[in-house]
């Protein structure tokens, strides 16, 4: 399913042209417009999902299958330091447009781009605890 007014629909399935580095029947990959580094694509399911939550295993599976084919392509042809995957969900983790997808940055030395957060610490009982609560949930 589509939605005609996702911007990322529209994209992945040619209704506003693009910068195309890979096209299936089930994935669209570009180039970032506002790249976080040299090389930076993000993969876009042509169906619409929201988020993590709502896409099936099969498109998930094929979105990280082709996100790999492509990172090692990006290392090779760029000879970049290093890589990072990134999927956002939600508002609150960074999820700026409301369609599934998948950024691939490439890392350079001396970059400026910034992934981190403060480590915090977690008890054996709160792991327990946690473990539990989701292991319920886990289908």
């Amino acid at each position: 399913m589509r939605k005609d007014d996702c911007i990322f629909c529209r994209l992945a399935n040619g209704d506003i042209p693009t910068n195309a580095l890979y096209e299936d029947d089930i994935v669209k990959a570009i180039f970032d417009l506002s790249p976080a580094s040299m090389g930076h694509i993000i993969i876009l399911p042509k169906e619409h999902f929201d988020n993590l939550y709502s896409i099936d295993e099969e498109t998930a599976a094929h979105v990280f299958k082709v996100a790999t084919r492509l990172a090692k392509a990006i290392k090779e042809a760029l000879n970049c330091d290093g890589m990072n995957i990134l999927q956002n969900n939600g508002e609150i983790a960074g999820q700026t447009v409301f369609h599934f997808h998948m950024h691939i940055i490439p890392r350079y030395l001396g970059d400026n781009v910034k992934f981190s957060w403060n480590q915090g610490k977690i008890s054996e009982d709160e792991i327990k605890d946690l473990k539990k609560k989701i292991q319920n949930r886990f289908k």
